[in-house]
């Protein structure tokens, strides 16, 4: 079975710290110095499954997703959001245009990742 391998170190952390419950969270990036900082890419992100989720959630919004829902929700072009964002930027001129375009695109796919162990997922 393939397995996906998270690259990034916070949201490893938080996956493999995730009880099995709904949560969404938009854990930002990790900066040269160590620290963490804020990613419009995952509040977007965030408010886009908050969004779909609707009623399905279990009980009220917290302000922050309420927060990340208005976001997605309250943002026109979702394409020029991400691309024009400072990651978005840097991935853009390593290379990466295509991924952040895809990164964007919604209802593109029938896969649901769903977690195989340690910060590992497997298609569901």
């Amino acid at each position: 079975m393939a397995r996906l391998v998270l690259p990034s170190p916070g949201s490893a952390s938080i996956a493999a710290a995730a009880r099995p419950e709904i949560r969404v969270i938009a854990a930002g990036e990790g900066w040269p110095d160590g620290s963490l900082g804020p990613a419009p890419e995952d509040l977007l992100g965030a408010g886009a499954l908050i969004s779909r989720l609707g009623s399905q959630g279990a009980g009220p919004l917290s302000t922050e997703a309420a927060a990340a829902k208005a976001g997605f929700e309250g943002t026109a072009d979702l394409a020029h959001a991400i691309s024009a964002s400072a990651s978005g930027r840097e991935l853009t001129v390593m290379g990466f245009a295509e991924d952040v375009a895809i990164a964007t695109e919604e209802d593109s796919s029938t896969l649901v990742p769903v977690r195989d162990g340690d910060n590992a997922f497997a298609p569901g």
